[in-house]
């Protein structure tokens, strides 16, 4: 379903990504996994538009995106959960769902009540004010309102970051749920815990190259890796 090959990123002179390749088939989970500042996000953004200056070929569907504009990537079925979530504060929970639903042909199928079925305190507070929801409120809400255009594809970044455990387990439920309903996640993450208990295969980078291809299960076995680009 997504294919990268010889990924190159660019901001400014920087050179963030150098040469990431790698295959996501259609319903499969896999984790851009690695410490902080190795290249995920731009992998993610470079990979839904958002990082104009990039050379290599992204493929989705057998289809070359790149170069094509965020808005157009996402209406092919590409959905983008960001680090930094933005939601619209001044907008009810309910709002901020509603003014993302779309249909989308082949994507997964999504509702106002899937949204609340899933995460049960956006049903509680949908009447509140996006700005005066707790961290965790907000990643719930961001992962519903990109579900609500019915994607192909999710691409989320650091989803638990800063995050307390109790909330942490009920998106691994929900990331669980999604997958077992057959909808193709990219995820990036710093923790091979939260990335071996939601992926099928972990891309580790670092300095913005994949230095390691594998299952979770032969990551973990493999202690020189862990320790040379995980390991604090």
């Amino acid at each position: 379903m997504l294919k990268c090959e010889g990924l190159t990123t660019y901001y400014d002179a920087a050179r963030i990504l150098s040469d990431v390749s790698f295959m996501l088939e259609a319903g499969d989970s896999a984790c851009l996994l690695g410490r902080n500042g190795v290249g995920k996000t731009t992998c993610l953004r470079s990979i839904m538009g958002l990082v104009s200056k990039q050379t290599g070929v992204v493929s989705f569907e057998g289809r070359p995106i790149q170069g094509l504009p965020a808005f157009r990537i996402a209406q092919l079925g590409v959905g983008y959960v960001p680090e930094d979530r933005r939601i619209f504060p001044d907008l009810t929970v309910e709002e901020n769902l509603l003014i993302a639903e779309r249909s989308n042909a082949g994507g997964i199928s999504w509702s106002l009540d899937r949204s609340y079925a899933m995460f049960p305190p956006l049903h509680e507070f949908r009447s509140r004010q996006g700005g005066y929801l707790s961290g965790g409120q907000q990643q719930m809400l961001t992962i519903a309102r990109t579900l609500m255009g019915q994607p192909k594809l999710l691409l989320v970044d650091e989803p638990t970051e800063g995050l307390s455990p109790l909330v942490v387990e009920a998106l691994v439920d929900a990331i669980l749920e999604l997958k077992r309903e057959g909808l193709t996640m990219l995820l990036a993450a710093q923790d091979i815990q939260f990335a071996s208990q939601v992926a099928d295969h972990i891309h580790l980078m670092n300095r913005g190259t994949i230095v390691y291809n594998g299952t979770p299960e032969s990551l973990k076995n493999d202690t020189g890796v862990v320790t040379a680009h995980l390991a604090v």
